[in-house]
């Protein structure tokens, strides 16, 4: 099958090239991917940041995310069955969404939305399960709570903001002028054009914030934060309590505990919770997403579509942060 991959980390583009059809376990299914979506993890993978996190073998098919067909189930699979058109979030060990097609546990997949193409759910699962798992699990965003979400205009940020106003909170955002008509369709009730504002000298007593920028940005919302706030990232650096979660080791979990000593300073001081946030594949959560698309109280937002021969122009596209709403890749 056709596929994109990466022979070695660094600042190298994926190329094309042909491997086998994956096999499949009992627990696995087989799908054809129609559409796949294209994140910021896949270049944080590629350029090998996550390496103290996620190990991989070379080379690696990339792509984090898919919407398809299935093709052939395994003989404990329960829930599918061939033909069944899915999407899902493939778990860290079995990434590989820009290819023809991949195995996947039946776990990490949910029947796909009956009112999307391929292309439009494609978009869901990574942006849905870490917004819902950010929100949901972590700040355990509550009704009238006030919480900000950086970046209302980029992948995470245009699901956040309809998840979070499902959820019945007030929500801040920061976008750059060209983003500001969208987050508004989206609901967002206080925007901050973060080029002609600082958002720290705006916005105050907030229950929570969702980071996906990370540093400096990530460090000055913990001024925006009342006594007992929480702050969530996915863009942070991790804390020991992460890497203990993970099971990573003493060596990691030294190493994290150094690295963000910053980060729980600042918490310690403004008497703020900071979470580290790396997304889980979750089938069940993903299925919970699905009734929230179907009865359109959660539309998704799609920037470009690329074909399968781009594959590594949507990648550097994505690297550019100009996207509004998702990037995606037409498979087949």
């Amino acid at each position: 099958m056709k596929s994109f991959v990466l022979n070695e980390y660094g600042d190298f583009p994926l190329h094309s090239t042909e491997i086998p059809v994956p096999e499949i376990n009992e627990y696995e299914v087989l799908a054809e991917i129609r559409s796949a979506s294209v994140n910021p993890l896949d270049s944080k993978i590629r350029k090998g940041e996550l390496k103290l996190i996620l190990k991989y073998e070379m080379p690696l098919v990339l792509g984090n995310d898919f919407a398809g067909i299935l093709t052939k189930v395994g003989a404990k699979v329960t829930r599918f069955k061939i033909g069944d058109e899915v999407y899902g979030r493939p778990r860290d060990s079995k990434i590989g969404t820009f290819a023809e097609f991949i195995a996947v546990h039946e776990d990490d997949i949910a029947l796909k939305p009956k009112n999307l193409s391929f292309e439009e759910a494609a978009s869901i699962p990574l942006v849905g399960l870490t917004s819902y798992q950010a929100l949901h699990d972590v700040l355990g965003l509550r009704n009238e709570q006030k919480v900000l979400i950086h970046a209302g205009s980029g992948g995470v940020g245009t699901f956040a903001i309809q998840l979070a106003k499902l959820m019945g909170a007030y929500v801040a955002t920061t976008v750059s002028e060209a983003g500001i008509d969208l987050v508004n369709t989206l609901g967002a009730d206080e925007i901050v054009n973060y080029k002609e504002e600082q958002f720290e000298d705006i916005l105050k007593d907030f229950d929570a914030v969702f980071d996906t920028q990370g540093g400096v940005t990530l460090e000055t919302s913990f001024n925006v934060l009342k006594k007992g706030g929480k702050i969530v990232s996915v863009s942070g650096l991790p804390t020991a309590r992460f890497a203990k979660e993970q099971g990573l080791g003493f060596v990691k979990t030294k190493l994290f505990a150094v690295a963000s000593q910053k980060l729980n300073r600042l918490g310690k001081k403004h008497n703020v919770d900071y979470t580290f946030l790396f997304m889980k594949s979750n089938g069940q959560q993903l299925q919970l997403l699905t009734q929230y698309i179907e009865s359109g109280e959660i539309l998704p937002v799609l920037d470009r579509v690329f074909s399968f021969e781009e594959t590594a122009n949507a990648v550097e596209y994505s690297e550019t942060g100009r996207a509004k709403g998702k990037i995606i890749v037409n498979i087949k």
